[in-house]
């Protein structure tokens, strides 16, 4: 028996960076529980925290690099991968260009500080366009607002549930998702603390959520008419004198055009639409914008389709022109320990929109990427600049972007690709090398993104629980590995295009085993950080975090106000009349004709996602703690919707849209209103050759496998999935057992 040992650091496998403890009997984990003394969590976590050492101790999981010969597998060295790696990238490279590399970013990447910097620096030696990542599935309508009304991509404002007296929610599930942008662990305690102290919580959503079942008021919303409510609540704001701009007044402009923009709006002329009863949002309006402390947020819901841009815009703009902003309880800005913001203003880098395109459709890039719903079709689409290589990371997005059949079809023709990544999955088994780093707890870990959207200023750092093996490397490392030889390549061909950067990176990666390790930046992060050298002593830094006292992390305060000041524009003024939204109103009351005349079809319904507890997408189905119990990953239609079709409790369905079908179990429900199914996100583990044996036993289908790529935010390129047109039908109960989820 070996010694017992107690290890306290947050978990990463969400936003919510929970406390945790950790138990240890040698290199064992024993048990995972949540930490009292963390003064952010408070000692709460969800059930995905103590899944932390079934990952860790995945015989599935991969350690070493793996090369593929056809449909098999054998292990190489870390030399040979990274040699072989940077050579066919090189090759590819000088044949088609840059462009033709392609690089997708998943999940995991934002919630590993080191993969965050290395792969920034990565990106810089590949001098691609052809970039992707998850942040386009879901989160970029909200980026894209932010860099247009506060100058900065990442200077996102988040609910000040703490201290709200009403918080009316759009589309999110923050119960189940710990808040997503808005880092909350135990939102059960927050939301009862807001009733308790006499506020209200209200939930605009399809579904009746684990949220809505907890909040005062639940309203039932067709999906897709968020911007035609949002417009409307504005509507009312103007109409009924309910303006208050308190200090904001001198450094704001453009009401006058914006009163204008939403003239048409009115509650009742939205009702039809949206399903919404005009005297319904006229009290839910008056009673946020009245309130001394309220706050309006929305998330995945009001993001995923063909508004999301003029959605997310829009609740900033109401919180603005309402009051609630800036203030006590209302929508305010984390001062995280490590400003990136600033340090992204002090070198030029708050972002950008639409400098280049995407080369099939011409969707519009942001901050260097191109929405992955493009992702398909650049590769399979020839001509010049098409994407022939690709490099992903810490991603599986066969299964998280839209159609991922046609995705899964394009990546076999590729030249090469390799993956960055623990599991063999459904996207990497297409993939030529496989690159294993670490794993969570086997590096340390900070939240360089999630500190910047929490609900109260923190800090917290934790070092490796395990130390990884002489045969393994850091995200950062293999980075590091491939810029080496990427760059000592470009020098032979003469291909260098910034002698400055080369030689930079070079130094870097030639001392990628310790002397520019991503704890020395951060360090020096912490230290220009807003709680850093100006503080004297008692500034923070690695070291100030390291000490025993502040293991459980350090409470730096509540959000505080910071407008103007903060504004990164170059007049700092906050335009609430941006030009590219306001002219988004003329396809929202296109939308709204269309809805008053169009007759909906018989057997036409509307599908939406749902978010689980035991799920982050597809990274956790591979333990079996989180998967156990019955099959959650089942079609939830309402009563009526299922006696028009003959549907019963249980009966498999054909679930079909434009691009394709899937079959799953039907669970009839009035949690979603008529007309709406429900199926959650990240299943379909059911393609060959993967290795993931307890996803693979409960693998359900991908909802992924019937959104359109094919619809997309015009504005911000975010895909369609939230709303998609499709139809159900009843199976005969003598059909087959399922195959790949497939009829």
């Amino acid at each position: 028996m070996g010694v017992h040992v107690t290890h306290v650091r947050s978990c990463n496998l969400c936003e919510a960076m929970c406390g945790v403890r950790i138990e240890t009997e040698g290199d064992r984990v024993v048990s995972i529980r949540g930490d009292e003394a963390d003064p952010f969590s408070q000692g709460y976590i969800c059930p995905k925290a103590t899944a932390l050492g079934d990952i860790h101790h995945d015989p599935d999981r991969l350690r070493r690099p793996l090369k593929r010969s056809g449909t098999r597998w054998h292990e190489i060295s870390w030399d040979e991968a990274l040699d072989e790696t940077a050579a066919r990238i090189h090759q590819i490279r000088s044949e088609h260009g840059p462009h033709a590399v392609g690089m997708y970013l998943g999940n995991p990447s934002v919630h590993n500080y080191g993969a965050l910097l290395y792969s920034v620096l990565f990106a810089k030696v590949l001098r691609s366009r052809s970039r992707f990542s998850a942040t386009s599935v879901d989160q970029l309508p909200k980026m894209l607002t932010s860099l247009l009304l506060y100058g900065h991509q990442i200077v996102m404002s988040v609910p000040d549930v703490d201290r709200t007296d009403c918080f009316v929610i759009f589309g999110g599930n923050p119960v189940v998702s710990n808040g997503s942008l808005m880092s909350a662990p135990g939102m059960k305690r927050r939301l009862a603390a807001i009733r308790a102290r006499g506020g209200r919580v209200i939930v605009f959503d399809p579904r009746r959520t684990e949220t809505a079942e907890l909040a005062d008021e639940h309203v039932f919303v067709r999906p897709g008419s968020d911007a035609l409510i949002l417009a409307a609540m504005l509507h009312v704001i103007f109409a009924e004198d309910l303006v208050r701009l308190r200090h904001l007044a001198p450094a704001l402009r453009g009401l006058d055009p914006l009163r204008a923009s939403v003239q048409d709006f009115s509650p009742e002329a939205v009702a039809a639409a949206s399903g919404v009863p005009a005297e319904t949002l006229r009290r839910i309006v008056r009673s946020y914008a009245q309130s001394e402390r309220g706050v309006l947020y929305g998330r995945l819901g009001v993001s995923t389709h063909v508004f999301g841009g003029l959605c997310n815009w829009l609740i900033e703009v109401i919180n603005i022109v309402s009051g609630h902003f800036d203030r006590e309880g209302g929508a305010m800005f984390p001062t995280p320990a490590v400003d990136l913001a600033q340090l992204g203003s002090w070198l030029d880098q708050q972002g950008h929109h639409n400098k280049f395109t995407s080369r099939v459709r011409g969707i519009p890039e942001f901050g260097g990427e191109l929405p992955a719903a493009c992702m398909a079709e650049e590769m399979d689409t020839p001509g010049d600049k098409q994407i022939r290589a690709l490099i992903t990371h810490a991603g599986n997005p066969v299964l998280s972007t839209p159609n991922g059949r046609r995705l899964d079809a394009a990546l076999p023709r590729l030249d090469f690709m390799v993956a960055i990544d623990i599991y063999l999955n459904e996207t990497t088994r297409h993939a030529h090398i496989i690159l294993p780093p670490t794993f969570a707890l086997e590096h340390d870990h900070y939240d360089l993104a999630f500190f910047a959207l929490a609900v109260r200023n923190t800090v917290k750092y934790s070092p490796a629980l395990f130390a990884k093996s002489a045969e393994q490397r850091h995200d950062w490392q293999i980075f590091a590995g491939l810029m080496t030889r990427l760059l000592a390549h470009d020098a032979k061909s003469g291909r260098a295009k910034d002698v400055a950067l080369s030689r930079a990176l070079r130094l870097v990666s030639d001392h990628a085993e310790g002397f520019f390790d991503p704890a020395r930046a951060l360090d020096l992060l912490l230290r220009i950080g807003p709680n850093g050298l100006r503080r004297g002593r008692q500034g923070l830094s690695l070291a100030t975090l390291l000490r025993d006292e502040n293991r459980h992390g350090i409470d730096l305060g509540p959000l505080a106000p910071c407008m103007p000041q903060r504004l990164y524009t170059r007049d700092k003024k906050l335009d609430v009349a941006t030009p590219i939204m306001l002219a988004d109103f003329v396809r929202l009351r296109e939308s709204l004709v269309v809805a008053h005349e169009t007759t909906p079809i018989r057997d036409g319904l509307l599908l939406i996602g749902r978010r689980q507890l035991r799920s982050n997408n597809s990274w956790c189905h591979n333990s079996e703690r989180l998967v156990k119990g019955p099959d959650r990953c089942t079609l939830i239609m309402h009563p009526r919707d299922a006696a028009q079709r003959g549907i019963q409790q249980g009966e498999r369905v054909r679930v079909s849209s434009r691009v394709g079908e899937v079959v799953a179990p039907v669970a009839v429900s009035d949690e979603v209103m008529p007309g709406v199914v429900s199926l959650p996100h990240g299943y379909g583990h059911h393609g060959q050759g993967t290795r993931l044996r307890v996803a693979k036993a409960h693998a359900g289908v991908s909802a992924n496998d019937l959104t359109d790529e094919l619809l997309v935010d015009p504005l911000a390129g975010t895909a369609h999935l939230s709303g998609v047109p499709v139809t159900v039908c009843r199976l005969p109960a003598d059909v087959d057992t399922l195959r790949q989820g497939t009829p």
